[in-house]
């Protein structure tokens, strides 16, 4: 990877067999990234990132203008969100196995050993979020699998600093961002959508754009829901 500037702006370039150029603008300050055919040359490039300013400045402004919480420290009455609702923690330091429970549809009740750091609660509040996001997704591909005529031979939810989810077309797999346990339930379902229909077109091009007009009429809204709740704290690293 280098990098090149265009118009006082830096964009890191990397070169992949590919076909097509890809540019991307990622939280959580707006980093330009171009994945391009190995055959294009950087003047090329700088031509593709001066024709997409515009629409590259807009993303910016509105990464820098979302909500961030501040770094979690997993103390009492601290702010979590589950699926797109917010709640107020609640630590229980006991001796038995350490699990977290929903109150009230208001209170997050985690048990831990006593003693325990933040980042032992942490991983036990994390340990649930993906086991409640691994409940959901299956049921999402089996509709979607009928709705959209493709099959995902496997899948999975990993933490991911760029994306909200991924495809590998060649394996049909799809990946999708744990981060997303924290999100509305409609935002998860576009992007289970979002990615499967990856399946039948590689690109965000005008063709996966009607796919997806055809299959969520309404992704685009819930593109917007998901775009502007509160992104996590990350120490964000490249």
């Amino acid at each position: 990877m280098h990098q090149i500037l265009v118009r006082g702006l830096k964009v890191d370039v990397v070169r992949k067999d590919i076909k097509n150029l890809h540019l991307g603008v990622y939280p959580p300050e707006g980093r330009v990234r171009v994945a391009a055919p190995l055959r294009v040359n950087d003047e090329a490039i700088r031509l593709a990132v001066i024709s997409k300013l515009p629409w590259i400045k807009r993303q910016q402004n509105r990464f820098l203008s979302q909500e961030r919480q501040s770094e979690r420290e997993y103390v009492y009455r601290e702010n979590h969100y589950f699926f797109g609702q917010r709640y107020l923690l609640n630590v229980i330091e006991h001796a038995g196995q350490s699990r977290v429970e929903i109150q009230n549809k208001t209170r997050i009740d985690l048990y831990v050993p006593p003693g325990s750091d933040a980042l032992k609660r942490e991983q036990v509040l994390l340990a649930w979020y993906r086991r409640e996001l691994k409940a959901l997704i299956p049921p999402l591909i089996t509709k979607w699998k009928g709705i959209i005529g493709v099959t995902v031979e496997d899948w999975g939810v990993r933490k991911m600093k760029t994306k909200w989810g991924s495809c590998n077309i060649n394996a049909r797999r799809i990946w999708l961002n744990l981060e997303l346990a924290k999100k509305p339930v409609e935002c998860l379902e576009y992007v289970v959508v979002h990615e499967m229909v990856h399946l039948l077109e590689r690109n965000h091009n005008d063709r996966y754009k009607q796919l997806m007009d055809q299959f969520m009429p309404q992704w685009r809204q819930n593109r917007d829901i998901l775009n502007q709740s509160p992104l996590s704290h990350e120490a964000w690293t490249y």
